[in-house]
């Protein structure tokens, strides 16, 4: 067995001034929560059950150094290099400048050349199989290795002690050679063996979740780097031809201010009810029952908006990007247009297929990158759909809409209740979140069905207490005067007592 005395003695003599700094590890997203990327000349645990990712991550990672011209070796004693080449090319990765070392049985290669550089590790004593990796390294001097998996190890030490002395022994012969290192671990030990993690510089956890229905969601977590404040708590991450793409949790605290600007208008008489238009910076939560009106309020502010040459950004649940753009046309709402050259964005979200950090992380790129000024999220029922639960939901939307308020975004929000009459409720309490809160309503009036807006919420500024009719036609969307003879609006089962006069009467085709 290798001295881990000695190692740590000669390692003392070889200290770099870069020593421990950060350096990339080829993975969009995962440097950001790292805080810059793994510690250099360290060794880093990365631990996962089979399935989560390993192998993906340790590969990104030397392709990375490969790319910046550093030299990097994959010790591999659980998969053959074929196996890794196959994985690579799925991805569109080229291995060229990384070196393989299998440590696998002859009989499993399909390339004769490479017989005689093989051992089978199963056949060897515990010191032979690390004494096979350490030669390679000191012949090659490697700036990046990726050793895959210490599951084997684990298994020729049957015993805990003797496979902690042996990763520590390890550990200080890569700390001698000042390489950067990925211990891959895939925890199939009867139970989570955390010996690693005290003598590990730095520890990932990488998880695969199996919902009941839809796609498996993934998410890792940084348990430990020394001497890094890290971006703590659970960030999601999918595979995907490429590689890996972390997801880091939006933390609002974390960005800056943006000026705010004028209020967005979108229909004179909404933009009366509420004071004047939607403050920037502030959310709006339109709340009633399905076809009340709700999409097509929110498409009367985009169209405003894209109008005034402004970007914005629509995430649609509930439906297709074809039955939407149709929908607005048929409102005299053309926005096929804008979403051509790009200034609407549209994006149909499956909530069975997409993780709330990867939803959370398009809503961030859209504001940042193409300068989104509204956000309509239709509808929160569907978002809901996406979460495990609704106390998730609601601490997700706090930091999404804190973030778009720093950032001068208009957010609107819609909420559909159960039911279409009578007594309603909402799936999850949104309003104490929301700056603003409209409230839609069917009413009944003549023996025909109407609808009813009034604005119960707006922390900024005056708004009117009034309710009105609005009417939506061929034409867009009307806004009636305020009616003043109306019963049980909030009760969910409103009714009109006043004259017939008074309500938006039908116009001519």
């Amino acid at each position: 067995m290798l001295s881990v005395k000695g190692a740590r003695q000669a390692c003392g003599d070889n200290v770099d001034q870069d020593d421990a700094s950060p350096i990339s590890s080829g993975v969009q997203g995962l440097d950001y929560v790292l805080r810059g990327g793994y510690a250099k000349f360290r060794s880093h645990l990365i631990e996962g059950r089979p399935g989560s990712g390993k192998t993906t991550l340790g590969l990104q990672f030397l392709i990375k150094g490969a790319a910046d011209g550093e030299k990097c070796l994959y010790i591999t004693l659980s998969e053959s290099k074929r196996e890794l080449h196959s994985v690579a090319k799925r991805h569109g990765f080229s291995l060229d400048g990384i070196e393989i070392l299998e440590l696998v049985p002859p009989e499993l290669s399909l390339d004769p050349s490479q017989l005689q550089t093989l051992v089978h590790s199963s056949d060897l004593e515990l010191g032979e199989t690390v004494q096979s990796a350490l030669a390679e390294i000191e012949r090659m001097k490697p700036d990046r290795v990726v050793f895959d998996s210490l599951s084997e190890i684990r298994l020729l030490s049957q015993g805990s002690l003797r496979y902690r002395r042996q990763v520590l022994a390890l550990k200080s012969f890569f700390l001698l050679n000042n390489a950067t290192v990925l211990l891959l671990d895939d925890l199939t030990a009867e139970h989570d063996d955390l010996n690693l993690h005290s003598i590990s510089h730095g520890v990932i956890r990488m998880e695969q979740l199996a919902p009941i229905y839809g796609g498996e969601r993934r998410r890792l977590r940084v348990i430990k780097m020394r001497g890094v404040q890290i971006r703590g708590g659970f960030h999601d991450f999918v595979i995907r031809p490429g590689g890996v793409m972390v997801f880091p949790r939006l933390v609002s605290s974390e960005h800056e201010m943006a000026e705010h600007g004028s209020p967005a208008t979108g229909n004179d008489s909404i933009d009366t009810l509420v004071g004047g238009g939607l403050d920037r910076g502030t959310s709006t939560l339109l709340m009633g029952p399905s076809g009340v009106g709700k999409s097509t309020i929110a498409c009367s502010y985009c169209h405003a908006a894209l109008k005034r040459g402004e970007h914005v950004l629509v995430l649609l649940f509930d439906e297709t990007k074809r039955i939407f753009l149709a929908r607005a046309s048929g409102l005299d709402m053309d926005l096929g247009p804008f979403a051509d050259k790009g200034s609407l964005l549209l994006e149909q979200i499956d909530p069975a297929e997409l993780s709330p950090g990867e939803l959370s992380s398009r809503i961030q790129s859209a504001v940042d990158r193409s300068n989104a000024r509204i956000v309509v999220i239709d509808s929160l029922t569907g978002y809901l759909n996406a979460m495990s639960e609704e106390q998730h939901l609601v601490l997700q939307m706090h930091e999404i809409l804190t973030y778009l308020n720093q950032k001068g975004v208009v957010t609107i929000l819609l909420l559909a209740n159960h039911g279409l009459i009578g007594q309603m409720s909402a799936t999850v309490d949104m309003t104490y979140l929301c700056d603003s809160v409209m409230l839609l309503r069917f009413f009944e009036s003549g023996g025909r069905l109407r609808r009813a807006i009034s604005v119960v919420k707006k922390r900024v500024g005056p708004h009117e207490d009034t309710i009105r009719e609005f009417k939506i036609s061929a034409t867009g969307l009307s806004v009636g005067e305020p009616l003043e003879e109306f019963r049980g609006i909030l009760t969910g089962v409103p009714t009109y007592e006043g004259k017939q006069g008074n309500l938006l009467q039908d116009k001519a085709s």
